[in-house]
């Protein structure tokens, strides 16, 4: 799932926690986490949140090509 690849990214090259970017997103640690298992997927507020605060256009996150 191209989503976890992208946040997994923007984590390590952020030095974000978890929780710091859960706490950017205004989600939980758990959400983020269940993220990055691939057990969840971000809903539409968190994507535009995810644009507005990283710059994470909505085409990455599902591997969609422009």
């Amino acid at each position: 799932m191209w989503y976890i690849d992208v946040i997994r990214q923007v984590l390590q090259e952020q030095e974000l926690s978890q929780q710091a970017f859960a706490d950017a997103l205004g989600v939980n640690q758990t959400t983020v986490s269940q993220w990055l298992l691939g057990r969840k997927k971000p809903g539409y507020d968190s994507i535009l949140l995810l644009y507005e605060k990283f710059g994470i256009e909505p085409n990455l996150l599902f591997g969609i090509e422009k």
